[in-house]
C-alpha cells in the first residue's frame, strides 16, 4: 500500500485519459449543466489533474454511453468516509487493495468486492 496519503497522490500518472465535461456530456446524452449536476450529486466525480487544467472527469466513469454500473453508489459511500473527489478518483485508481483498480472491478462488474473494500476504509 502506498504511503503517499489520496490527496496527495499524482492524478496525471494514475488516470490513463481524461474526458472536459463537453465530452462527458456528448457521451452521455446529457447537456454539461446535467454533468455538472452529475458531478455535483456523487453520479460522477472530477478533479483537477494537473497545474493550469480544468476540472475533469477519467474516461474509464463511462462505459458503452452510461455511467460505469456502481459508480454512483460508491462514490457517495467514500464521501460518506469524507472522501473529496480528487480522493476518491485517487483510490479508484489506485492498485492497493484489490488484485487489480477498484475502476477496473467496477467495470468488469465486480462492484460487490469494491463496495467491501470501501466500506472498511478508516477515516
Amino acid at each position: 500500500m502506498s504511503n503517499t496519503p489520496l490527496a496527495d497522490r499524482d492524478l496525471a500518472a494514475l488516470v490513463p485519459e481524461w474526458l472536459d465535461w463537453s465530452q462527458v456530456s456528448e457521451l452521455l446524452g446529457v447537456t454539461p449543466g446535467k454533468v455538472r449536476t452529475m458531478i455535483r450529486d456523487h453520479e460522477l466525480a472530477a478533479a483537477v489533474s494537473e497545474p493550469g487544467a480544468g476540472p475533469r472527469v477519467p474516461a474509464d466513469f463511462i462505459q458503452d454511453g452510461l455511467v460505469v454500473k456502481g459508480l454512483p453508489g460508491l462514490l457517495t459511500l467514500l464521501h460518506d468516509h469524507r472522501f473529496d473527489d480528487r480522493e476518491c478518483i485517487a483510490w479508484l485508481f489506485t492498485d492497493d487493495d484489490l488484485p487489480g483498480r477498484p475502476i477496473d472491478a467496477l467495470r468488469e462488474n465486480r462492484g460487490s468486492e469494491v463496495k467491501r473494500r470501501a466500506q472498511v476504509l478508516e477515516y
